[in-house]
């Protein structure tokens, strides 16, 4: 009994609030967004998925929170093979939908593995880097850590699934800084693989070298360079994102009232562009409590990494403290027009069930890396 009330006392209440309150506001934000957008008849279909996936995702987060961490670390090839190998299967037999193929059919859900992938590879990184944690100072030290996140990050690439492999990269570098490889290589690397898909993208525009992206991917790069240059097609999205978060000003319009939303000028509300919902009805206020929340949950995350008991706790919430910040900061940016668009969902309320199962088994891991930074007996 006495590990229990241990337990509850070590709980980080403030970041279990702080994720308990997002995924409320999710809830009633896709509410806002979704009741004009009916299914079978059903204007409350969205919202009802979304507390569907936010249940599972609860139960997930404290499942996980049970098992102690450091199975993980001992179980990591095992983890690594499997997130590969089910990665592979979604491009031999998963199911097409706008024009990818990420998805596993279950009856009338849809399992997207790449979302898994993500807790996957901070996992299994965390556990082939803390063996290595400040022996990283060579070049060639870095080759294992980019070859491990770079097999599954191909092939999400291949599916194409460009956001989502960027996450990976985003990943690899908290964790390599952490870790201790030198700040110096990084720059270079992480500066010079920038520099090269730029110049990759020219040579294919100016003279039609191969690129291993789609037109759709290729519009999105161009209308981020040159915002003007499609209005009514590649960059609509952008344009109408902009005019909903404006119009709403300090207050917004108000819940289930947003223009933009409701009269369906704004494209994938409920999902990758689900932020302008949040600015043009709850306004700077709305977005701005929206983000505090955010802040809380990667303040909280950096903590535990400082106060974990080994290096594969650190590791771990590094990991996650560098999933979270790089998918807020692309998702509002790209909203706001300062990012290009990329597909990547804002983490608890964008409509979607492999992403809330996969943040919230990402914060049962803070969790149980924080309450576990004492020795617990159970």
């Amino acid at each position: 009994m006495m590990s229990y009330r241990r337990l509850i006392k070590d709980m980080d209440f403030t970041l279990l609030a702080a994720v308990l309150l997002l995924i409320g506001f999710g809830v009633v934000v896709q509410a806002s967004a979704t009741t004009n957008m009916p299914v079978g008849g059903d204007p409350w279909y969205y919202t009802k998925r979304q507390a569907l996936y936010a249940g599972v995702g609860l139960v997930t987060m404290f499942a996980v929170m049970a098992v102690d961490y450091r199975t993980f670390a001992r179980w990591y090839k095992v983890i690594y093979v499997g997130n590969v190998g089910l990665l592979g299967l979604v491009i031999l037999a998963g199911h097409a939908a706008m024009g990818a193929q990420r998805w596993f059919r279950i009856g009338p859900f849809s399992v997207q593995p790449s979302e898994f992938a993500k807790v996957a590879i901070i996992l299994t990184l965390a556990a082939l880097l803390s063996r290595r944690v400040d022996r990283l100072e060579r070049w060639t030290d870095l080759v294992v850590p980019f070859v491990h996140t770079g097999l599954p990050m191909v092939i999400i690439l291949t599916q194409p699934d460009l956001g989502t492999s960027l996450v990976f990269t985003a990943i690899l570098l908290g964790m390599l800084f952490i870790a201790g490889a030198r700040w110096t290589h990084l720059v270079t690397i992480y500066g010079g693989g920038l520099a090269a898909a730029v110049t990759w993208v020219i040579l294919h525009l100016q003279y039609g070298v191969w690129i291993p992206l789609k037109t759709y991917q290729l519009n999105r790069l161009i209308v981020f360079a040159r915002p003007n240059v499609d209005p009514l097609g590649a960059g609509y999205h952008i344009k109408q994102a902009l005019v909903a978060i404006g119009s709403g000003r300090i207050l917004g319009k108000g819940l289930f009232t947003g223009t933009q939303s409701r009269l369906r000028f704004l494209p994938m509300q409920h999902t990758d562009f689900v932020f302008a919902v949040v600015g043009e009805e709850l306004g700077f206020v709305g977005a701005i409590v929206l983000l505090g929340l955010f802040l809380v949950i990667i303040w909280r995350g950096v903590r535990i990494a400082a106060e974990a008991k080994d290096a594969y706790g650190t590791l771990v919430a590094t990991g996650i403290v560098s999933l979270f910040a790089f998918h807020v900061l692309v998702n509002v940016g790209m909203t706001i027009g300062v990012m290009p668009i990329t597909g990547i969902p804002l983490p608890f309320i964008s409509n979607g069930g492999s992403a809330m199962v996969t943040y919230c088994a990402a914060v049962g891991l803070l969790l149980g890396i924080h309450f576990r930074r004492r020795a617990i007996s159970f």
